[in-house]
């Protein structure tokens, strides 16, 4: 064996190298990471055009229910309500047992696909869990235009005080 290679400095040299590749290579996948949508925690109705989002793309949508949309199917357990930003609204059917704390003019973030009609199909639906908290990206675009239906203060409201 060649003296060269098996010396201190030479077996640091490639530790120190094999090391560097290692961190070079998180660094890449993290910055991959970061360039698509999967960190992003979720899009309002008015970044939906934004997202070129197509049928079966999963993401996560945020916002408001608005008020007078609720409506549960026939079989009971489908539910169909319209989350908005006060811009923009989208449809949201979501099949199963709604949160408690769900109820229309409260921030709510649903995770789920658009099918081939634009109906916002959701598997998870999430409701905020105080009146004066919203999530960062659940604020509304146009504050102004929300109401609440009891006539409380909505999140956004408080917040922009």
């Amino acid at each position: 064996m060649a003296k060269g290679l098996t010396t201190r400095k030479s077996q640091r040299l490639v530790v120190l190298t094999a090391g560097l590749v290692t961190l070079g290579l998180a660094t890449g996948l993290v910055l991959y990471a970061l360039g698509s949508n999967s960190l992003s925690l979720f899009v309002q109705p008015s970044d939906i055009a934004e997202h070129d989002v197509k049928p079966g793309d999963r993401l996560k949508l945020g916002g408001l229910v608005a008020t007078g949309s609720f409506h549960r199917g026939d079989d009971g357990v489908t539910n169909l309500f319209t989350v908005t930003d006060c811009v923009a609204d989208v449809k949201v059917s979501f099949r199963g047992i709604l949160p408690d704390l769900f109820r229309e003019g409260q921030g709510v973030v649903t995770e789920g696909t658009f099918d081939t009609a634009g109906l916002f199909v959701a598997d998870t639906v999430l409701a905020k869990h105080d009146e004066n908290y919203a999530p960062p990206g659940t604020m509304p675009k146009n504050a102004a235009a929300c109401t609440h239906p009891e006539g409380v203060a909505t999140a956004a409201e408080t917040v922009g005080r």
